[in-house]
């Protein structure tokens, strides 16, 4: 029996930013119309304004905007779209998503329903998977969910092990348990934000593996039976369970193992009668034995790396299988050429646990000669109800060897200012030997935490010499101290932070752009030898450089030699600080945010580091501890409220001990 061909001509893309821009390219390339949806406070994104038409689905909220499955089914009706593609968010998983666009009439350009439930969920796809005869970590993928009998097969499985939400993935729901004691308490912390993220607080227990290697394969099934694998991605570089690099093909993998993990990729998209595009994630350990995680039922954000070795179009692959055509490559047809790595730029501060951040960004320069899947420009805002990667870089080389170092001059050139990123952690990570080598696992950064976010003191002096300059020069009423005599006589004192930390001294103008800087007991001779727009050449310690800076009143962005820098000029305001956050009991936001869980009351005792109350920012739930120990004498927000970064969030008046 011949299979139904499904066509369309309009696509509704139900996802926001770079994803969105990324399904139109392919789109419009096959000559489809595409209609874009957004929250009333993506009105002005990119991914409006390039769709052929748009529409608005509710409040920034996920739950109420990308999320909402109603507004979106009724926004392909309105907008007359036929086919609906999720993107590659929550949604692309959701078989209720899958199955409302079917009941609707439109073609869901994704796997049936019924494959999404089948290994969209941990617990189940586990069984299958172990049916169909690939290895699987041991673990309890049990139903009964009762908290103690949890902590009994935890007990059976033994420590370390890993909490993962049943339901979901992006290491929303997943904690890593090293002792029996912690377990109860981490259990809570999973099932909440596995809750909060899927709807669904259900987990599963698998045995923890010693440092492997994240390793995924690329699959591809149409509805005429074939079914064929595209390689493998290395997606070992993480930091919280998420991905941070990725790189195609794995430097660890022989082609008799690349082949044995493509065909049991193969065999389980078989075993279910998969129909489009997918990826098996499997952990391989250090004797080369690999174990199957989970499925992920929708194209991958990584996606790119397989597309450059491959020269393959995967969403153009999925449009074409989504309308029933059959697969246009054969196994044999796949060719891998070179080598090709993803970096994902993500709006978060890398020295304070990752924390997310959200704001606006005041200068957005990508680099030239590298595909940067982004929807960002000067003055976009990043928002906190969102995830907080806000771009991708991608190099493909001849080798190894030649894609790390494109990918590495494409990051210095980078310029996002305004925001605090990841960028200059991702360059260390790059430069880090035993990423070099291709030899990183999953506990790459974990175990090499204090080299990749130790302060480079050397660089941040020079770069504050460097600030010092272009905060005079930038200042106001510069041209009216060019006009006075005092100009090359009169030191001018000097009084900043560059990214929190205080610079004092002062800088002597010598004339025709020469300067000198004396700081923090350091003198720097520098030369201002252009200054354009946002563009400055200057010269220090015998060595000319570019940058990138952008004024705003007291505070100066500046990109010099590959990093951002934040400038706060205190120079003519008073010589204090203020008070500590620990040292006047109060306790702020460290991020925007919305309050899940409030966990102590006005007159409780705590104790320094007790849970006070948890935020969800950016799909990620933060805790925030008690400062110091004390009484709570008040707390100001309540659970559900969306609170702004630096707010007072709680009170707590210092008791002496005993």
């Amino acid at each position: 029996m011949t299979a139904a061909a499904t066509p369309f001509r309009k696509i509704l893309i139900a996802n926001r930013g770079e994803i969105a821009l990324r399904v139109m390219r392919s789109a419009r390339a096959l000559g489809y119309r595409t209609v874009a949806v957004y929250s009333t406070a993506d009105a002005g994104a990119p991914h409006v304004a390039q769709a052929d038409q748009a529409c608005c689905i509710g409040e920034p909220l996920p739950a109420q905007s990308y999320l909402n499955i109603a507004a979106l089914i009724d926004a392909a009706r309105r907008s007359g779209a036929d086919a609906v593609h999720p993107g590659y968010g929550f949604l692309a998983e959701n078989a209720a998503f899958a199955r409302a666009c079917r009941e609707a009439g439109l073609v869901f350009i994704g796997p049936s329903p019924k494959a999404i439930e089948a290994m969209g969920d941990k617990a189940g796809a586990k069984r299958r998977m172990e049916a169909a005869g690939l290895p699987c970590i041991p673990g309890y993928q049990g139903e009964e969910q009762d908290p103690q009998r949890l902590s009994a097969e935890a007990t059976r499985i033994g420590f370390p092990l890993m909490i993962k939400a049943s339901a979901g993935g992006g290491g929303r729901g997943m904690r890593r348990v090293d002792a029996a004691d912690d377990f109860m308490a981490l259990l809570q912390s999973a099932k909440s934000e596995a809750r909060g993220a899927f709807g669904d607080d259900t987990v599963i227990l698998e045995r923890a593996i010693a440092n492997p290697r994240h390793v995924e394969i690329q699959v591809f099934a149409d509805r005429h039976g074939n079914a064929i694998h595209l390689g493998e991605r290395d997606c070992s570089v993480q930091r919280r369970h998420q991905k941070l690099i990725e790189e195609a093909p794995c430097p660890a993998l022989t082609p008799a193992l690349r082949e044995r993990m493509g065909a049991a990729a193969v065999a389980a998209v078989r075993a279910i009668g998969y129909e489009g595009t997918g990826t098996l994630e499997f952990l391989l350990d250090d004797a080369g034995q690999f174990h199957f995680m989970e499925m992920n039922t929708r194209l991958q954000v990584e996606h790119p790396v397989t597309e450059a070795i491959t020269g393959l179009d995967l969403v153009a692959l999925q449009l074409r299988v989504a309308a029933g055509e059959p697969l246009p490559i054969r196994q044999e047809d796949v060719r891998a050429d070179g080598h090709a790595i993803e970096l994902r730029l993500c709006a978060e501060d890398a020295r304070a646990g990752f924390m997310p951040q959200s704001g606006v960004l005041a200068c957005w320069q990508p680099p030239q000669g590298l595909r940067v899947e982004h929807a960002l420009h000067p003055g976009a805002a990043v928002l906190p109800w969102y995830d907080s990667m806000i771009a991708k870089l991608i190099a493909h080389g001849r080798t190894r060897e030649e894609a790390c170092r494109r990918l590495a001059h494409g990051l210095d050139e980078l310029v996002a200012l305004g925001i605090t990123t990841n960028q200059a952690f991702l360059a260390r990570c790059l430069a880090h030997p035993v990423f070099v080598a291709g030899a990183a696992t999953t506990g790459f950064i974990e175990a090499h935490a204090a080299e990749l976010l130790a302060p480079d003191e050397a660089a941040d002096r020079r770069a504050a010499a460097v600030a010092a300059v272009l905060l005079h020069e930038t200042a106001g009423g510069r041209a009216a101290r060019r006009a006075t005599g005092l100009r090359h006589s009169l030191p001018i004192p000097l009084r900043f932070d560059l990214d929190g930390g205080r610079h004092e001294g002062r800088l002597l103008s010598r004339g025709r752009g020469a300067f000198e800087v004396e700081l923090d007991a350091r003198r720097f001779t520098l030369a201002l030898t252009g200054l354009e727009g946002d563009r400055a050449r200057i010269e220090c310690e015998g060595v000319t450089d570019g940058g990138v800076f952008h004024r705003e009143g007291s505070r100066l962005l500046m990109h010099y030699r590959g990093r951002p820098f934040t400038v706060d000029d205190h120079a003519l305001a008073a010589g204090t600080r203020q008070a500590d956050a620990a040292g006047d009991g109060k306790l702020r936001a460290a991020m925007n945010g919305r309050v899940v869980a409030v966990l102590v009351a006005p007159g409780e005792r705590v104790v320094a580091g007790q849970p006070v109350l948890t935020l969800e920012a950016m799909k990620m739930e933060h805790v925030h501890a008690a400062p110091a120990a004390g009484r709570v004498t008040a707390v100001h927000v309540t659970v559900g409220e969306q609170v702004a970064a630096s707010r007072v969030v709680a009170e707590i008046e210092p008791v002496a001990a005993g």
